[in-house]
């Protein structure tokens, strides 16, 4: 019962801070759901992953592939640009809680254990992108293979 109560608060509250960060940045009225909902199932992707054991680079990937294929999808079906839908997704995967932990390991003269940090953050940070980079390079590859069959 308890990771059911766990499950439930990771769902609702990567719902809130996606259309929060949505709102915040302007996105159109009309997009704020399907925002919140890139933004939950990439959450989860990464939450569940995390909880696996799989890695916090692998999971961070997973996460932000999740999220740059439903931005995708919601772009196609709501006719808006992706990145209405790519940035706020990606706001709940995004390591700003490790990056003030390596900031204040830093000015604490804690230099080992700031690096150590600051490592992490790096691999998270990349690992965001590869994952926008791979749905990309993955959304492209069908829409190759749909023109190449259209053709035929």
């Amino acid at each position: 019962m308890d990771l059911v109560w766990t499950i439930i608060t990771q769902l609702i509250l990567s719902y809130i801070a996606t259309v929060t960060f949505a709102i915040i940045t302007n996105v159109p009225k009309r997009a704020l759901n399907a925002c919140g909902i890139t933004g939950t199932f990439g959450w989860m992707a990464y939450w569940t992953l995390l909880q696996t054991d799989s890695g916090i680079g692998a999971s961070t990937l997973a996460g932000a592939f999740v999220v740059a294929v439903l931005s995708h999808i919601f772009a196609k079906y709501k006719k808006m640009p992706i990145t209405i839908f790519n940035v706020p997704g990606i706001v709940p995967l995004v390591p700003g809680g490790l990056a003030y932990q390596a900031v204040r390991n830093f000015v604490l003269g804690n230099y080992t254990e700031a690096i150590g940090i600051s490592v992490q953050v790096t691999i998270v940070a990349g690992a965001i992108a590869a994952g926008l980079m791979l749905s990309e390079v993955f959304n492209h590859s069908i829409r190759t293979f749909r023109e190449r069959k259209e053709h035929i």
